[in-house]
């Protein structure tokens, strides 16, 4: 008679199976208790109460604004938190896991934010999204073409639903905190062309990742510029080529679906706004030396792009898995010591503190206002996704180390104005027309 047969083995895996499952209650009672305990330790400022399947309230913090309140749908969360908060956070928000009952999912994350640098719990939370092992990908054209697809191939509708009128989607210019979108857009648009120094008309101008075609038009429209734009997305090449054909300077521009690393022509001006972020870190010196072997002798370049105002980090895992794929953010030490041995001289340096911050804002207020319509466009869990997306992007700007950096290349030291004041000036000047139109 074997171990099945037999009624007494029978008997004991039955009751067995109540065990494991009180064993399983006990393990996720363990990890709630242990997870309660770090969120005690962690959230020493502002007011967070977490809500508990059965109904059960635990309350964090010294009872002063904000007021967060975050309903657990189940028990198992606590559990899958505890190993990979970066990651499961904006998972269990985006399935319906992780609810929040009182302010908004800014709020909550944000309140997480503003405790994390202070407070000794937080080394839980950065042990595991800030100090996991930087890895260095390269990016093939091919992948390149796949990832850039993920994002940018989108519904257009859904860009419509928060960008500025121009379809700007990178970091705008503030010169004052009550600007608009479709203001801080153009004076983005202005600032980096003052650091073109687009003394003459008839410069060939390179626009890498292009998006949907904004500064290459405003560039060739209003400089007289040659504009080549170039993008790897299907979506944004199709509404590149519509606008081109509308624009009185269409005979000026022109837009192709390329890989920068498919050119070989020479150009007097390189600009890439928000497309470094996807070249990949070991393809960062591959990406200098094709600048430099695209830019004139006396040419200019400007490289505009997200980065970490300390050392080296890894990719947030929401953000990579689901957003971004096969997406870096590099820190400056990083840029640089590629930079120094490419051949290219930096010319100037800029760092964006806090534009970034105050567009993400506009933008997920735009997005929120619209959340039917996005909800049309994909569904509940999609908008759940982006609306995360936002809110912690604009945290990261906000309160962690995040940054816009704008660095100007060239290969003689000489090419430039000896001072800034040539973007100053042209800046001014550019202003003082538009105010008076």
């Amino acid at each position: 008679m074997t171990a099945k047969e037999n009624p007494q083995t029978d008997r004991l895996e039955q009751a067995s199976v109540p065990f494991v499952l009180e064993m399983t209650y006990h393990a996720r009672n363990q990890f709630l208790m242990l997870f309660s305990a770090i969120l005690r330790s962690f959230i020493q400022h502002g007011s967070l109460e977490i809500i508990r399947p059965n109904g059960h309230r635990l309350t964090f913090g010294d009872g002063t604004p904000p007021h967060v309140a975050v309903r657990l749908s189940t028990g198992k969360i606590a559990a899958t938190l505890f190993r990979n908060p970066a990651l499961v956070l904006g998972e269990a928000y985006m399935d319906g896991r992780l609810i929040i009952a009182h302010g908004s999912i800014y709020d909550f994350l944000d309140l997480l934010a503003q405790n994390l640098s202070s407070s000794p719990g937080g080394f839980w939370y950065g042990l595991s999204t800030r100090t996991q092992r930087v890895k260095k990908r390269a990016t093939s054209i091919r992948r390149a073409r796949r990832n850039v697809a993920h994002h940018y191939d989108l519904d257009a509708r859904l860009y419509d639903l928060f960008l500025d009128d121009d379809k700007q989607y990178s970091c705008a210019y503030f010169r004052k905190m009550d600007d608009g979108i479709d203001l801080a857009q153009l004076q983005k648009k202005q600032h980096i062309a003052a650091k073109l120094y687009l003394d003459q008309p008839g410069l060939r101008v390179l626009d890498i990742g292009c998006g949907w075609g904004g500064m290459a038009c405003y560039l060739a429209e209003n400089f007289e510029a040659e504009v080549t734009g170039i993008t790897l997305s299907q979506e944004q090449y199709e509404y590149c080529l519509k606008r081109a054909e509308n624009s009185p300077a269409r005979v000026r521009i022109d837009f192709r679906m390329l890989d920068y690393r498919e050119l070989a022509e020479p150009y007097d001006r390189i600009v890439s706004v928000g497309m470094f972020e996807h070249v990949g870190k070991r393809s960062y010196p591959e990406f200098f030396a094709q600048i430099r072997n695209l830019l004139t002798e006396d040419g200019i370049a400007l490289i505009h792009a997200i980065g970490f105002s300390d050392t080296p980090s890894p990719m947030n895992p929401f953000m990579r898995k689901y957003i971004f794929p096969g997406a870096d953010v590099a820190s400056l030490s990083e840029v640089f010591s590629v930079v120094e041995p490419s051949g290219l001289l930096v010319t100037d340096l800029e760092i964006l503190r806090l534009h970034y911050a105050e567009t993400l804002l506009r933008w997920r207020q735009r997005f929120t206002a619209q959340r039917e319509k996005a909800v049309q466009l994909y569904d509940e869990k999609f908008y759940r996704m982006w609306e995360f997306y936002l809110a912690m992007c604009e945290v990261g700007f906000r309160r962690q180390a995040l940054i816009v950096f704008q660095i100007q290349l060239a290969k003689q030291i000489d090419r430039l104005p000896i001072t800034r004041d040539y973007m100053f000036e042209t800046e001014r000047e550019w202003t003082s027309e538009h105010r008076a139109q």
